[in-house]
């Protein structure tokens, strides 16, 4: 990497990786849930779906996640839990039918309803209130109960898969070795990285250098245009070379690039 290039990339990384330009943004969702002090399921719940809503303009984007949570009672835990969703074929986000959240929301379900099991990062704040608790106190799930949804055991917690097993178990798309899965890793970013500015920090069994840069198109011809890249393709290993490109700048936190590939469009879009 040329070293003005690289320069550049930790300028753009400190310049972007700040609040003020993700106000609009859809991780403005699960951060507003972490503000109320909510359980982390409520979190990222909204974070995956804030996630898989992240196509098109951001206006609409943030216009659709309200109208997802406003149907939530922005207690999306609860709803999830509660087995009874809108399921009609119309419209909630461009070809996005409320019959797929439904889908989404019963696998989730299914996935919340599974015995905790005793692996590390199983979330168990009924046995510990402190563990995932947002701002340093006990989060409330369903019915008012620290963390286990009023069944009195555990609550599970999404960082137990694998960005391809969320594609898979989840989201019931067909397994592909080479998907670039971009919002499931954007919202794996959020949730993991922990600098205190934009992303979340929640899922704390996760290490930030195990992370993949969110690949689509733009991220892509972003990255090709820096040098960061020299394959065609938009598919996993793609990304992984980009990740692996920053990972010279920031080893244990290679996704912080992201930011700098962003400061990299709006510079463009500005000049």
């Amino acid at each position: 990497m040329k070293p003005e290039v690289r320069q550049q990339l930790i300028d753009w990384a400190e310049t972007y990786n700040d609040p003020v330009y993700f106000q609009e943004d859809p991780i403005a969702f699960p951060r507003e849930f972490l503000q109320r002090g909510a359980a982390l399921q409520d979190i990222e719940i909204a974070a995956i779906f804030a996630a898989h809503l992240a196509w098109g303009r951001r206006a609409m984007i943030v216009r659709d996640c309200t109208r997802l949570f406003d149907e939530m009672e922005w207690r999306p835990y609860n709803y999830i839990m509660a087995h009874s969703y809108r399921d009609d074929n119309t419209s909630l986000h461009r070809t996005i039918k409320w019959s797929e959240i439904a889908h989404i929301c019963n696998r989730l379900y299914h996935f919340y309803s599974a015995r905790a099991t005793s692996t590390p990062r199983t979330v168990s704040l009924a046995l510990d209130p402190t563990v995932h608790s947002v701002h340093g106190s006990p989060s409330y799930g369903a019915e008012g109960s620290t963390g286990s949804g009023g069944t009195g055991r555990p609550v599970r917690s999404l960082e137990l898969l694998s960005a391809e097993e969320i594609r898979v178990t989840i989201f019931r798309q067909k397994e592909d070795k080479r998907a670039a899965n971009k919002k499931i890793n954007m919202m794996r970013r959020w949730m993991v990285r922990n600098d205190g500015k934009v992303d979340l920090g929640l899922w704390t069994h996760t290490s930030a250098a195990d992370l993949i840069i969110p690949l689509d198109v733009h991220v892509y011809t972003q990255a090709a245009a820096l040098g960061l890249t020299d394959r065609k393709q938009k598919d996993i290993v793609t990304a992984r070379q980009i990740t692996d490109a920053f990972r010279e700048i920031w080893p244990d936190d290679p996704v912080k690039g992201d930011f700098a590939l962003f400061g990299y469009g709006v510079t463009r879009k500005d000049a």
